[in-house]
């Protein structure tokens, strides 16, 4: 008896402090696994590297935040507030109620919709800059993120300085329809007006950029730059195999190969994606570079 007595407080006792205090040594976000070579690598390391994998180089995505506070002078910057645009315009439902899933993407990211805009310097100049983020719903294209969309345009026209797009999106949002896909002519007259006007677009493609978002303003931008390895495309390539019934070249829409065959002007790694848009921004306003 005194035996079993001895068990059972290992077992109910002894055990679960163990088991609470491994669990709180060892996090679980501490160590985060390169989807290229299965490299483990501490995750304050990643973050530190601006989530690029050390090593093996690849990019992770990178959250609309910590975007804004690379890209902008001292990580200083101004939101810029979006107009409310109607939640569930169709009412729509599938395994859960369209309402819901906004809610949940929400709380989940702390973000209105997918796209951020803000106002700030870049080297001392004055840039508007918008960043996608997958992190919400995929980054997809609604009427929300084609109103912030519109928006970055117009402040950056009424401004006048350059306009800066992150992109990465899987498309546009099933769940609003016809009202999503609105969004493409919407968002391309905003930034023809900026064109007119003789005022830069500068894209930049991440990983993904696909859908509805590569066929309007992913693609509209005076110089269309990519990260390493970003796939850019509008369908998937299983669909595009199915349809024309061939196997497509090695790497096909990873931004080396459209760099090579003249979709992406310049393939950019994120360490010097800040420097690179800095001249681009000054060579297309005819503003002297900065000295070092």
């Amino acid at each position: 008896m005194a035996g079993e007595g001895t068990l059972n407080w290992i077992t109910n006792v002894v055990r679960p402090k163990i088991n609470s205090l491994l669990r709180r040594d060892t996090p679980e976000n501490l160590w985060i696994k390169c989807p290229e070579t299965g490299q483990m690598v501490f995750q304050k390391e990643v973050e530190e590297n601006l989530w690029v994998i050390p090593g093996s180089e690849h990019h992770l995505r990178m959250g609309s935040k910590q975007r804004l506070d690379h890209m902008f002078d001292g990580g200083h910057y101004e939101l810029v507030k979006i107009p409310d645009v109607p939640a569930d315009p169709l009412k729509f439902k599938d395994e859960k109620r369209y309402v819901d899933r906004i809610k949940d993407a929400r709380a989940k990211t702390g973000m209105n919709d997918s796209v951020q805009v803000a106002t700030g310097t870049l080297d001392a100049l004055p840039v508007v800059i918008g960043v996608q983020d997958f992190a919400f719903m995929g980054g997809s294209l609604g009427m929300a993120a084609g109103e912030a969309v519109v928006v970055a345009a117009t402040t950056a026209f009424e401004r006048k300085c350059p306009l800066i797009l992150f992109i990465a999106s899987g498309g546009a949002r099933m769940q609003e329809g016809i009202l999503s896909l609105m969004q493409m002519p919407r968002t391309t007259v905003a930034l023809q007006r900026l064109r007119d006007a003789g005022l830069p677009y500068i894209v930049v493609l991440t990983n993904p950029t696909t859908g509805g978002v590569t066929a309007s303003y992913a693609m509209l931008g005076d110089v269309h730059i990519s990260e390493p390895g970003a796939m850019i495309g509008f369908a998937g390539p299983r669909v595009i195999e199915q349809t024309i019934r061939e196997k497509l070249p090695e790497g096909f829409q990873r931004a080396e190969y459209l760099y090579d065959h003249g979709m992406v002007d310049m393939v950019v790694h994120r360490k010097e994606m800040r420097a690179t848009v800095s001249r681009l921004c000054r060579l297309l306003t005819k503003n002297p570079a900065v000295a070092a």
